[in-house]
């Protein structure tokens, strides 16, 4: 079992007095069922319920009226609904049967004393059809591929993690980390991928276990496409997406094809619900709120490295790589750091954005910006010298502070900068294993900062 960082949220969710019926969201085979199995272990009755299979969704199916729902749960398990035992019912692959989701507005009211969680791999495609999930009567969780927190744990280097929760600024400490991190980098953040490698130590068998979760999704997603024009859009994207990571893409014509912006859209809109891809779109604003521009070009961000990794055939190059910004000209620093940041957002929705300025004949492009308390951070991830970050430059002469990160292979440092226009700012250079702990080390940042 693979310790997750979300089981913290689920307990707290458990604990709550004005707790909600939870939907839990997450790409498939991201962990989501084994992750609530083991959370049902703290209940003194745990219903389990997947309707993907013929005989749960039949039992579901054949009833209209939530109560009666209850009932025929609780004695399909043999349990008794009361109040002085805790239940969690545990609903798999929802999108199986549409109604249920509607239903979940009445038991906050109607059945408080009952834990519910649904989920679904497909979630996304039914929740965009029901119009009846009330606002403020459901909660919402997202689980992501393993972290390399969690990556750090699962091989039992708690003591590792520790050192970094504390923020750890002794450089010789740090590069310890940086061979774990590779290795991360290389197998992925699959639970299923991971624990295959850490019990047969084969990375060729990572490669088969990756090419079979590929073909699930692309089943996965035809499922939902609308015609055959829009499943060859969706293979079309699939093959040819990795090489365009680290690139703003043009939805028409996408990689190459003959495809047209509408097609592309439509299928990008399929393989977002899937939790497979999304396209990050640039903001112009230096101060919050994010406001994302779909007017302009858009980045590519995949679930998971392992997945680039698989269809890129880089596996043997990560396996003597010193600095991941060597590997496939740095296509994989800007895909695993967007997935660390991306980890430890667990509310879906959260929006990411890098910072652009395009002036006739001039551009600038800030690989990411960050909310962090009032702030909008730059982030670039550049390997080399900090005096060549002109894009950094151009956002600090517009934006309201002055500090900046900088996510690279070496060492954590301060370094003391003024821009082109002369402002001074603070550029925290950070190594890019530190990405999940990008709250932890900003807050020491601006506590220095201050103190300074």
């Amino acid at each position: 079992m693979i310790e997750r960082s979300l089981s913290k949220h689920l307990s707290d969710w458990k604990k709550s007095p004005s707790r909600q019926p939870l939907i839990l969201r997450g790409a498939r085979q991201v962990g989501k069922t084994t992750l609530i199995n083991e959370f049902g272990k703290s209940y003194d009755q745990y219903l389990y319920f997947n309707l993907e299979r013929r005989r749960d969704k039949d039992l579901i199916s054949q009833v209209d009226e939530v109560d009666k729902l209850i009932q025929l749960l609780f004695l399909t398990k043999g349990y008794r609904n009361d109040k002085s035992l805790t239940s969690l019912i545990f609903i798999d692959e929802v999108q199986e049967v549409p109604k249920v989701l509607e239903w979940l507005r009445y038991f906050k009211e109607d059945f408080p004393e009952i834990h519910l969680i649904v989920s679904g791999s497909l979630l996304e495609f039914s929740l965009q059809k029901i119009h009846r999930v009330s606002v403020g009567r459901v909660e919402y969780l997202e689980l992501h591929p393993i972290s390399f927190r969690e990556y750090l744990q699962a091989i039992g280097n708690h003591v590792l993690v520790d050192q970094l929760d504390h923020v750890e600024t002794d450089s010789a400490i740090l590069s310890i980390y940086f061979e774990h991190f590779h290795r991360y980098a290389l197998i992925g953040g699959m639970p299923g991928i991971l624990s295959a490698f850490l019990e047969e130590k084969d990375v060729s068998r990572v490669r088969h276990l990756y090419s079979g979760i590929i073909e699930s999704y692309i089943r996965d997603v035809e499922k939902y496409a609308t015609n055959d024009s829009q499943r060859q859009v969706i293979r079309h994207i699939l093959e040819t997406a990795p090489y365009e990571i680290d690139n703003r893409v043009n939805l028409n014509n996408f990689g190459g094809s003959n495809f047209r912006t509408r097609e592309v859209k439509e299928a990008f809109t399929a393989l977002s619900y899937a939790r497979l891809l999304q396209l990050i779109y640039p903001t112009t604003r230096t101060q919050l709120p994010i406001v994302p521009d779909y007017k302009k070009r858009p980045r590519l961000h995949f679930l998971d490295v392992g997945l680039v990794n698989y269809q890129l055939g880089l596996h043997k190059e990560l396996l003597t790589v010193r600095d991941l910004h060597d590997s496939s000209r740095g296509k994989l620093v800007q895909q695993i750091i967007n997935q660390e940041i991306q980890a430890q957002n667990y509310l879906p929705g959260e929006k990411r954005a890098f910072w652009v300025r395009e002036d006739r004949g001039s551009t600038s492009e800030v690989d990411l910006v960050f909310q962090h308390r009032n702030l909008l951070v730059p982030i670039e991830i550049k390997s080399g010298a900090s005096g060549t970050l002109k894009s950094l430059h151009e956002y600090i002469d517009r934006c309201p502070h002055q500090i900046a990160i900088r996510f690279y292979g070496g060492s954590l440092r301060i370094d003391e900068l003024k821009t082109r226009k002369n402002k001074p700012y603070r550029l925290l250079n950070l190594p890019y294993f530190l990405a999940g702990w990008l709250n932890e080390y900003l807050d020491w940042f601006l506590t220095n900062e201050q103190q300074d």
